[in-house]
């Protein structure tokens, strides 16, 4: 029990967040988080699905064939700021004075290959001819015009791209000029989220963007609409208040700030689960608003999206049809054999050690509860040495085994086994999901019935000068799903683009 002040529950009210909540937030900073145990890395055959040229174009076919019956949206968690994307370039204004030394003898001395990578190749960014407009004349050499276009860059009273959310920075430069991740996202709808002429798009994105996000679909939207002929209906979430996280002082106690109130820190993506319980639809695309494409790789990222789609709408119309049968108590022994063998081959299920000698009545019920819940088809993109989670075969404390995408944060790296299990790893999370979130009775699930709640993570930080402790919720694609069923599948690398820092825009992949 925590003793809370008149003001702390006003506080709570207005967040709307439980003292129950709060008390259980604590427990976990007392127990801690356990890391999780894995059995095994998933590969091609065991845990990952690599499907034939020849099943690609029939899954495509498969998903095209569905697709005017069905409820499509695209769900793009979009509140990523750039700042971190532009922290080199930060640090960079901070350290850098042209007036005592050159460029190069600063990249020599510091070995900055970020700023060197970034200087020699400032043409080629999407947004360099509108800054040397404005920084035009003011420079007396090389040296000072590219510190001068960093600023120019980032300050507020520049272009004040640190401010910016990602996905409303001039990623991409065409003849017809520079696009944003949210322009490239509508682009993408058109191509495999659009039915009937309209294309449903959601964005989950930070409160205090709603102005920016809002202007740019009004200057963009009409010219993709034209372009593309499609009426995009699209609409816009926050991260809910009640998905913050009360943070402790080391002892575990809440951390209070300087005037007494306590410290909330926001739950991390894995609290978006709430925005995308709020959705519905027969089939939700997601994908984060920093992987986009030039359009010359649309037309293959498209197709790849609709693979999937195939692979989640052939799943679900079996799952649909064995859990009628469960449902109308229509199942004979063979058939639950039918069902499990489903079960665990197409759905990566594993059902409990007692099934087997389990009556025919029980196992029915085992396989219900399997049956019925979110399917998730996840693209997994070949090891390249990327960061990012990956998919690995684990088991929990009661000797359950299931498909997930664990982080390397999850995984005891003092462990040899499990550091080993994580090296051989063949692929990771390029976090492209495709969602199945109703039954078989065309009803939503409520997402936060399939959370597990004991895979958040819990990090040290300061305030104020002060350490504390912060708990962040389960990630969206790992503990937040962990309870759904789960069908990883290989997709090629031409999918994967994000832009962690502004020399990734550098990269071939975005240079159209």
């Amino acid at each position: 029990m925590i003793d809370l002040t008149v003001k702390d529950q006003e506080q709570l009210q207005e967040k709307g967040i439980s003292k129950e909540k709060v008390e259980n937030q604590i427990s976990t900073f007392k127990d801690g988080i356990p890391f999780v145990k894995l059995e095994k890395e998933a590969v091609v055959e065991d845990g990952i699905f690599k499907p034939s040229e020849k099943e690609q174009k029939e899954l495509v076919e498969y998903f095209e064939d569905s697709r005017s019956e069905l409820q499509l949206l695209k769900f793009v968690p979009a509140s990523g700021a750039a700042s971190r994307m532009f922290k080199a370039m930060f640090n960079f204004l901070e350290a850098y004075d042209f007036s005592k030394e050159t460029l190069s003898t600063y990249i020599d001395r510091t070995g900055d290959a970020a700023v060197k990578q970034f200087s020699e190749n400032i043409e080629n960014f999407s947004f360099y001819d509108l800054i040397m407009e404005r920084i035009s004349g003011k420079a007396s050499n090389k040296d000072e015009e590219v510190y001068l276009f960093v600023k120019e860059m980032l300050v507020a009273e520049g272009l004040n791209y640190g401010f910016y959310p990602k996905g409303l920075l001039p990623f991409h430069k065409y003849n017809s000029g520079s696009a944003t991740p949210f322009e490239e996202h509508l682009k993408e709808a058109y191509l495999y989220a659009k039915t009937d002429g309209k294309a449903n798009l959601h964005f989950t994105i930070s409160e205090q963007h709603n102005d920016m996000f809002k202007a740019e679909h009004q200057e963009v939207g009409p010219k993709t609409e034209k372009t593309t002929g499609t009426q995009f209906n699209i609409s816009y979430s926050n991260q809910k208040p009640s998905t913050d996280t009360i943070a402790v002082d080391m002892q575990n106690k809440p951390f209070r700030n300087n005037d007494g109130s306590l410290l909330f820190r926001p739950g991390g993506h894995g609290a978006l689960i709430e925005n995308l319980n709020d959705q519905d639809a027969d089939i939700i695309f997601i994908k984060n608003i920093d992987n986009v494409v030039i359009d010359e790789n649309l037309r293959e990222v498209a197709d790849s999206k609709k693979m999937l789609a195939g692979v989640l709408k052939k799943a679900q119309t079996k799952a649909f049809a064995y859990a009628k049968q469960l449902e109308d108590n229509n199942v004979s022994e063979e058939q639950v054999a039918e069902i499990k063998h489903f079960l665990e081959e197409e759905l990566n299920a594993r059902l409990p050690q007692e099934f087997n000698g389990s009556s025919l009545n029980e196992q029915m019920n085992m396989l219900n509860d399997k049956l019925n819940r979110p399917i998730r088809v996840c693209g997994m993109v070949k090891n390249e040495g990327e960061p990012g989670g990956g998919p690995f075969w684990i088991s929990d404390p009661q000797g359950n085994i299931s498909l997930q995408i664990i982080e390397s944060a999850q995984i005891d790296m003092s462990n040899e086994k499990q550091v080993a299990i994580l090296k051989n790893s063949t692929h990771f999370n390029p976090v492209d999901l495709i969602c199945g979130v109703r039954n078989f009775k065309g009803e939503k699930y409520n997402l936060l019935d399939f959370v597990d709640e004991k895979q958040g993570f819990i990090t040290n930080k300061t305030k104020e000068g002060k350490e504390l402790k912060a708990l962040e919720l389960p990630g969206l694609w790992n503990g937040a799903m962990a309870f759904w069923n789960t069908i990883f599948v290989e997709v090629p690398l031409v999918t994967f683009n994000p832009v962690k820092t502004v020399n990734d825009l550098l990269k071939a992949t975005h240079q159209a």
